[in-house]
C-alpha cells in the first residue's frame, strides 16, 4: 500500500510549472501570517508570536519533487524569518532562511515568499523561525510523502500522528533571550515542557490541557512523527507498555531499530512506529529532559499525553474507572542509554539513499566545539552571573561567531565582501584549533591559559564537489554537555562517535551504513566524525541548536564555491528578499 496522505486545511491550489531538474512538478502554495495569538497555559493567558494564529503552527504536507511556495507576512514587532530545517535547498540558498545568514529578516509589515523543490527527500522535517528565540513558539511539522507508487520500506501505519515535543515560558521568550545575554549567565529553565503545545496533567491547572490520540485500535500500528522544537533541552521520549521501532530519522529511512523510549535533540526529528497490542486502557506518552551534564539544572516535570485505546466501556470513562498506565523515564543523566540509542540508529541500503557514503576524503577539518569564559568588563562587573564571576560564551575552534547586521553572509558573498568599505566576512575560518591540548579529560583540571576566544565573521570556503570530513571535538573547558549540531543545506552521514579525544589511529568509524542525518548530537566529553560532498552551493550555516549556544556564538558558515553549469551555480537573488 502506498503511504497516507493527508494535506492540510491551508493548503491552496495546485499548479504545474517547470522547475529544478527541468520536469513538470506540483506546486503547493501556503500563505503563512505570522501574528500573535493568545492561549492559556499554567493557568496563565498570554500573547505569543504565532503562524496563522497556530501553536504549534501549521503542518505543510507535501510529496517528494514537488514545488512549495510559502508567503510569509510579517504582522508583529519582532523581525522574521523561517527556515525549512532539513530541506536540502538546492540551487535555493536564497531560502534557507537564517536570519543575516542568507537573508535580512522580514521586518514588520513586510512579506517574503520563500520557494524550493524537495528534491529527492520524503520523510518529516520541519520549520521554524530562526532568528532571537521565536523559534520558542512559531514552528512547525513538514510532512513529505514519497513519489506515487512507492511504498515506505516498513510496515503500513493504520493512522499517523505528528507529536512536536516543545518547551514553554510565561515570559516572552525574545525578552528571556535579551536578558540572558545581558546577565552573562545560563538562560532560565522553562515554566513546562509540551508535547503539541499542551503540557498535560503533571504541571498544575493543566490536568485538561492535554494532547491525547484518541480511539487506538487493538493490534493495528501507528506512524508516530516525532519533532523536537525544544530550545534548551535534549529530550527522552516514551509510551508507557508499548515498544517504539525507530524507522526514520531526519527525513532518512533507517534499519528498524526497537526500544522502550528514545532520546531526540532540539532539531532532530524520528519516526516511530508503534502497535496497539496492549490490553485496552488508558496509557500516557511524555518527555522529560536529558541532562547530559548533571552540573546544569533542568526541569523535571515531564509533559504528558494520553494514548487511549477505543474498546474502553464508556461507563468507565463517565466514572473515572479507566486504568492509568505511567510511562518510566530513563534517568535524566544516562548517558549510557543516550550512546547506546544513538549506535543503534543505522541507515538503510543506498537503494532507499539517494546519497552515498564518500570514502575518498579532499578536506579534512577538526572542530572543536564548547563553551568559553569571558572576562566581564569593569562598566557590569557587578551584573555578570557567568562562571568565576565572567560571562558565558561558546565557540568553534576557539572563534565565537558574530552575525553580521548591515547584510547577510550570502548577498555579501553573491554581490561582493564589503558594505560601506567595511568587509562583512573572512574567509580565515581554520581548519583545526590554533592550540592543541587535552580538549576533554584534562580540560576542566588544566585548561588552556587563556579560556577567552577570538570573537569575529569569519568563513571556510570549500571547493564545489569537495568530499568533506568534519571532526567534531567536544571540549571540557566550562563544563562539558552535548551540542546538538546542525549543518543547513546538507544531510550528511554519522560515520563514528566515541568518549575522549578522537584519535584518527584509533577511531573505529562505520562506512557501511552510517545514519544520514541533520543534526547530531555530539556526545558530552566526546567527538562525533560527520561526512559529506559539498555539491549544493551557497553559504551554509552551522551551529549548535541548543539556541543558548548559538546567542553564545557556537556556530560557523560555510562558502561551498560554484561549480561549472547551471545546474552547478546557485541563481541570482529573489526580487523580494528582505533588506537590513
Amino acid at each position: 500500500m502506498e503511504p497516507l496522505r493527508r494535506f492540510a486545511p491551508i493548503f491552496v491550489t495546485l499548479v504545474v510549472m517547470q522547475s529544478f531538474p527541468s520536469e513538470a512538478v506540483t506546486t503547493r502554495f501556503y500563505n503563512f501570517n505570522v501574528e500573535l495569538a493568545n492561549v492559556t497555559k499554567l493557568c496563565q493567558k498570554k500573547a505569543i508570536v504565532t503562524v496563522n494564529g497556530l501553536y504549534p503552527g501549521p503542518t505543510v504536507y507535501a510529496q517528494e519533487g514537488d514545488r512549495v511556495i510559502v508567503k510569509v507576512t510579517n504582522l508583529v514587532a519582532h523581525n522574521v524569518s523561517l527556515h525549512w530545517h532539513g530541506v536540502r535547498q538546492v540551487l535555493s540558498c536564497w531560502f534557507d532562511g537564517p536570519a543575516y545568514v542568507t537573508q535580512c529578516p522580514i521586518q514588520a509589515g513586510e512579506s517574503f515568499t520563500y520557494e524550493f523543490t524537495l528534491h529527492e527527500q520524503k520523510g518529516t522535517l520541519w520549520w521554524h523561525a530562526h532568528v532571537h528565540w521565536l523559534r520558542a513558539t512559531v514552528h512547525g511539522a513538514m510532512v513529505i510523502y514519497p513519489t506515487t507508487g512507492t511504498p515506505y520500506p516498513f510496515p503500513f501505519p493504520h493512522a499517523e500522528h505528528v507529536i512536536i515535543l516543545g518547551e514553554f515560558w510565561l515570559k516572552d521568550a525574545v525578552s528571556i533571550e535579551a536578558s540572558t545575554m545581558r546577565s552573562g549567565g545560563g538562560p532560565p529553565s522553562p515554566d513546562a515542557f509540551v508535547l503539541n503545545g499542551h503540557p498535560g496533567s503533571s504541571y498544575p491547572c493543566s490536568a485538561q490541557d492535554m494532547f491525547s490520540v484518541m480511539d487506538v485500535i487493538p493490534g493495528r500500528t501507528y506512524l508516530l512523527r516525532l519533532i523536537n522544537a525544544a530550545l534548551n533541552n535534549e529530550h527522552f521520549f516514551i509510551l508507557a507498555k508499548h515498544k517504539l521501532t525507530v524507522v526514520e530519522a531526519d527525513g532518512e529511512y533507517t534499519l528498524p531499530y526497537t526500544t522502550d523510549a528514545v532520546v531526540i535533540t532540539p532539531g532532530q526529528t524520528l519516526n516511530v512506529l508503534v502497535t496497539a497490542n496492549q490490553p485496552p486502557a488508558d496509557y500516557l506518552m511524555g518527555m522529560t529532559a536529558y541532562a547530559s551534564n548533571p552540573n546544569i539544572p533542568v526541569l523535571t516535570i515531564p509533559a504528558l499525553a494520553l494514548w487511549r485505546y477505543e474498546q474502553i466501556m464508556p461507563e468507565h470513562i463517565e466514572t473515572g474507572g479507566i486504568l492509568l498506565h505511567r510511562p518510566l523515564f530513563p534517568l535524566n543523566n544516562d548517558t549510557a542509554f543516550v550512546s547506546n540509542f544513538s549506535q543503534n540508529i543505522r541507515s538503510f541500503p543506498t537503494v532507499y539513499n539517494h546519497v552515498k557514503v564518500p570514502h575518498n576524503i579532499d578536506r579534512n577539518l577538526f572542530f572543536t566545539i564548547g563553551l568559553n569564559e569571558e572576562t566581564c568588563d569593569t562598566d557590569h562587573a557587578s551584573q555578570c552571573k557567568g562562571p568565576n564571576g565572567g560571562r558565558f560564551s561558546a565557540s568553534i575552534n576557539n572563534i565565537t561567531f558574530q552575525l553580521p547586521h548591515t547584510v547577510s553572509l550570502l548577498q555579501a558573498y553573491h554581490c561582493g565582501t564589503k558594505k560601506d568599505s567595511i568587509p562583512i566576512f573572512t574567509t580565515n575560518f581554520p581548519d583545526k584549533p590554533v592550540e592543541k591540548f587535552d580538549f576533554v579529560s584534562a580540560a576542566p583540571n588544566d585548561p588552556p591559559n587563556n579560556t577567552q576566544s577570538l570573537v569575529g565573521t569569519r568563513v571556510n570556503v570549500i571547493e564545489f564537489g569537495a568530499n568533506v570530513q568534519i571532526v567534531l571535538q567536544n571540549t571540557g573547558i566550562i563544563g562539558s554537555e552535548n551540542h546538538p549540531i546542525h549543518l543547513h543545506g546538507y544531510s550528511f552521514y554519522v560515520v563514528g562517535m566515541g568518549e575522549g579525544d578522537y584519535n584518527p589511529f584509533t577511531a573505529t568509524l562505520n562506512l557501511r551504513d552510517p545514519p544520514l542525518r541533520n543534526t547530531i548530537g555530539v556526545p558530552a566529553g566526546g567527538w562525533a566524525v560527520i561526512r559529506f560532498k559539498a555539491d549544493n552551493p551557497g553559504v551554509w550555516y552551522l551551529h549548535c541548536h541548543l539556541e543558548i549556544h548559538t546567542s553564545w556564538g557556537l556556530a560557523m558558515a560555510f562558502i561551498v564555491e560554484n561549480g561549472v553549469g547551471s545546474l552547478q551555480t546557485l541563481p541570482p537573488p529573489p526580487a523580494d528578499l528582505p533588506h537590513c
